[in-house]
């Protein structure tokens, strides 16, 4: 069977850990280091079909190109091989140097073959292939079949130089088939191994950071897929697509309890659906199990929960071992919801909050600025809306318009968007726009959120909140610790003299 090496590629090690997989990839202010859970996923089922797996995260390190380099020659030494398929995790921020690292391992194996995966191809796949001849292909959308029929069909051949691919669908090949046939979604997600269980072979938990998590905390996937439309949304338009795929409660609460049992220093679980609460009854289904096993006394969770969630739910939620939800506010302007097709109402926002105290739930919440019908006024009013709500911890982003979504599509068909991929990071790899609206430049928008972060977390009443929180939980005071001593350098510079 083939030898698959699994790379998430090393960007900007210099200045931190580059967080590829999150859904705005940055070196982040909170220190926030997300697993590569689509690479691992596929890494799994690879696995599972009998090939033989390699994997590298490298900015969970973090490892620079050189070092990152030295790690493959090393473990391909092993191998006795130097045939190998490489698949290689991107970003839009990072692409260039993506397709550079991929270019680096073809000169250095060049009997390999080389594929890169993610969002970015997904949404351009002949735009990315022109970058470079030496990579060999992209996928487009979920990967982790596609990876395991093409390392299927590379065992089969002599020579992959002359490899064509013209029947497996996903993939788009630089020097064979060039006609892109979409692969199906993946229905039946019970079929893939647990990402905990390869996470426990391949990776160090204390590697990754979630700030709104206890630490150390995993990650897993237990659906895929979000049947919301919102314009701005990377991964439901270029990887996952907009129905809602689960995997089932029995399958779920087993993971649970593999992590319970396997990982004892870990004390939470990040669901990373985008939207886990979406069905009342499998959501109400996972938690009667989680309390059934007694596992919601071991392990608390967290997930994105929409702010249709109701009271009840969020009740046995809580029971069930929860202690967090997120949601995506976004704006405090009902114009601009609808203009981004985001499906809610502010009015919801109150009542979404209101419920969540009672229920003994905290929230961080997720708002953006820099959507289509921005003003001065509007983000002020986003601002207002945030100190109203006073949730446990917020979040202030630039809108950031990433290729395959319809807001990038809006921003450039109305000349908004700078199309340069190094600027959508900054030199040290922090968030940045490419978004100059009329009347807001791309400069203002960053600036705005940096104002709007230490609005919100430099008020009295909010350090007095922190304060209690961590008088009753030391966990929660650890975690807000963390998260401080990365995020206080971005919140005590350039501070207003007013």
């Amino acid at each position: 069977m083939a030898n698959i090496y699994f790379i998430n590629p090393p960007f900007k090690a210099e200045y931190g850990k580059f967080s590829r997989e999150q859904r705005s990839p940055a070196i982040t202010k909170s220190g926030a280091l997300y697993y590569p859970l689509w690479l691992i996923y596929a890494a799994v089922l690879a696995e599972k079909n009998g090939h033989s797996v390699c994997f590298l995260d490298a900015p969970a390190k973090p490892l620079d190109t050189s070092e990152a380099l030295l790690e493959v020659r090393q473990e391909v030494a092993k191998l006795n091989t130097e045939r190998l398929l490489f698949v290689l995790d991107t970003s839009t921020p990072s692409i260039k140097n993506d397709v550079s690292f991929g270019a680096e391992l073809k000169k250095e194996f060049p009997a390999s073959f080389v594929v890169l995966v993610g969002t970015h191809p997904s949404a351009v796949p002949e735009e990315t292939l022109a970058m470079n001849t030496a990579i060999d292909a992209v996928t487009i959308a979920e990967f982790d079949k596609t990876i395991s029929e093409l390392a299927n069909e590379l065992d089969k051949t002599d020579d992959w130089s002359v490899f064509k691919g013209e029947n497996l669908k996903g993939i788009l090949f630089q020097h064979g088939s060039r006609t892109i046939t979409h692969n199906s979604y993946m229905e039946n997600l019970d079929e893939l191994p647990f990402a905990s269980a390869f996470i426990k072979k391949y990776l160090d938990v204390h590697d990754y950071f979630f700030p709104a998590s206890v630490y150390p905390s995993i990650q897993i996937f237990t659906g895929r897929g979000c049947p919301a439309h919102c314009t701005f949304c990377v991964y439901p338009q270029t990887m996952h697509g907009h129905t809602y795929r689960v995997r089932s409660p029995e399958n779920v609460a087993a993971e649970f309890q593999y992590i319970a049992d396997n990982f004892p220093e870990v004390k939470e679980v990040v669901i990373e659906d985008d939207t886990f609460t979406i069905n009342k009854e499998r959501t109400v289904a996972v938690c009667k199990l989680l309390i059934e096993k007694g596992l919601n006394k071991r392990l608390k969770w967290l997930c994105n929960a929409r702010v249709n969630l109701d009271l009840e739910t969020m009740k046995i939620m809580r029971k069930a071992g929860c202690r967090l939800i997120i949601p995506g506010i976004e704006s405090g302007n009902q114009q601009i919801l609808n203009n981004i097709k985001k499906g809610t109402k502010v009015e919801q926002f109150y009542d979404y909050v209101r419920n969540a105290k009672k229920a003994g739930l905290l929230i961080h919440a997720c708002y953006m600025v820099g959507n289509q019908g921005e003003t001065r006024e509007t983000m002020e009013e986003t601002l207002r809306l945030a100190l109203k709500l006073n949730t446990d911890t917020a979040q202030f982003f630039p809108m950031i318009p990433y290729p395959g979504t319809e807001a990038y599509n809006w921003a450039k068909q109305n000349g908004y968007i700078e199309a340069d991929y190094t600027k959508y990071c900054k030199e040290d790899g922090e968030h940045n726009t490419v978004l100059n609206l009329p009347g807001l430049s791309a400069e203002d928008i960053v600036s705005f959120c940096d104002m709007a972060r230490k609005k919100y977390y430099l008020r009295p009443r909010y350090i007095l909140h922190r304060l209690r929180m961590g008088l009753t939980d030391i966990n929660d005071l650890k975690r807000s610790l963390k998260a401080f001593m990365h995020i206080k350098k971005y919140l005590f510079r350039t501070m207003p003299s007013n």
